[in-house]
């Protein structure tokens, strides 16, 4: 009986302590309370009742889906994974940044150039998108580069709070590194303070409201998504962005489900020389805040004044985070197919890899191995 109430004891204190280490840091993580969130929040004119809203009714999941996709989560096994290991690039950093360029880092990270100006845009480079270390959806392939042999930034720039595009360890260590501004969509700005990044350097922006760095233009635009780091959601705003020099424009979709409103900004902000547009994540079941390829495919011709075949289309958010049900590979197959009928210029780079948008190079298929 001792022995087994000895091991008993074990098992719990072992219990209890890995349970600790997984709720270690929780509050950090989580970033600021909605009261310190509000004052800066309520300045929009789309805070309302406490939110933010989307222009287009939305909804983040089908009423009554909730049991099949807790069914789905538990049956999936290694579904949404590829069956090797996933190549990495290795990044190029030019002493001068291009005229229109692109790396990506994996899921929606990117360092953009822009008329000689540097954008780091949604910057993750934890293990975890999660506010827990040892629980939530983990890396399928290590970060391509550290974060401190970054070239110097001109701005970083945040879609929206989620974890898997707003990370607490790289901001800090990004506002330890660089010296670079946050320009981030209005109420964000909150969680950076909370995690003491100096007010100087916070740039918030409701939708078409733009910030100028030097002769880069940076244009907070709309989304069709949602916000929020715990059970509260939408007190903070989402966006899109786009990169302006004084000849060559990026469009950066961060984490959006499709909506006619691109169109909008196509008229109002475009052409663009290169899309960076979300492939990955979608469902049928969420698909008013996550687009599918061939949206995606739709977004890019949107965003060119209705010319599919203009500018470069690059996807983002998709082979780093396990996040749906498709198979790992389905978003570029998908993608590829209906950027081929439209006749839209694809590029699908390795982590790590940097595209030219004007120069790109010839499409090495190394996705197709991986399943």
């Amino acid at each position: 009986m001792k022995a087994k109430n000895a091991v008993t004891t074990v098992l719990a204190t072992a219990a209890l302590g890995w349970l600790t280490r997984a709720a270690w840091g929780l509050p950090s993580q989580m970033g600021a309370s909605r009261a310190k969130v509000r004052p800066y929040a309520a300045t929009s004119p789309r805070y309302r009742d406490c939110q933010f809203h989307n222009t287009d009714p939305s909804s983040m999941m089908l009423p009554g889906s909730e049991t099949g996709i807790l069914k789905a989560l538990i049956t999936r096994g290694k579904a949404g994974r590829p069956r090797r290991p996933i190549p990495l690039a290795t990044p190029l950093a030019p002493v001068e940044a291009a005229d229109v360029a692109v790396t990506w880092y994996g899921h929606s990270s990117v360092l953009v150039e822009v008329d000689g100006y540097r954008v780091l845009a949604d910057p993750v480079w934890s293990n975890r998108v999660s506010p827990s270390a040892l629980l939530g959806p983990s890396r399928m392939h290590p970060t391509p580069v550290p974060l401190a042999d970054l070239p110097v930034l001109d701005a970083i720039v945040i879609s929206h709070d989620h974890y898997d595009h707003l990370d607490m360890a790289t901001v800090q260590q990004l506002a330890a590194t660089q010296k670079a501004p946050f320009v981030v969509p209005v109420g964000l700005g909150a969680h950076l303070r909370q995690w003491r990044v100096p007010e100087e350097r916070i740039v918030e922006l409701d939708w078409d409201e733009s910030t100028t760095l030097g002769e880069l233009t940076l244009t907070c635009t709309e989304a069709r998504h949602f916000s929020g780091r715990g059970l509260v959601r939408n007190t903070t705003q989402w966006a899109s962005w786009v990169l302006a020099g004084p000849s060559r424009k990026v469009f950066f979709g961060g984490d959006s489900g499709y909506t006619t409103r691109f169109a909008d900004l196509g008229r109002r902000y475009g052409p663009f020389d290169l899309t960076l547009l979300p492939v990955g994540a979608y469902d049928t079941r969420w698909a008013d805040i996550h687009m599918n390829p061939e949206e995606a495919v739709q977004t890019h011709a949107d965003l060119n004044a209705g010319d599919a075949t203009r500018g470069l289309l690059v996807p983002v958010h998709w082979a780093t985070f396990n996040l749906a049900f498709h198979t790992w590979s389905e978003p570029i197959v998908r993608l590829l197919a209906a950027a081929q009928e439209a006749g839209t210029p694809v590029a699908v780079p390795m982590p790590g890899q940097r595209v030219d948008a004007l120069k790109p190079a010839a499409q090495t298929p190394w996705w197709t191995a991986l399943g």
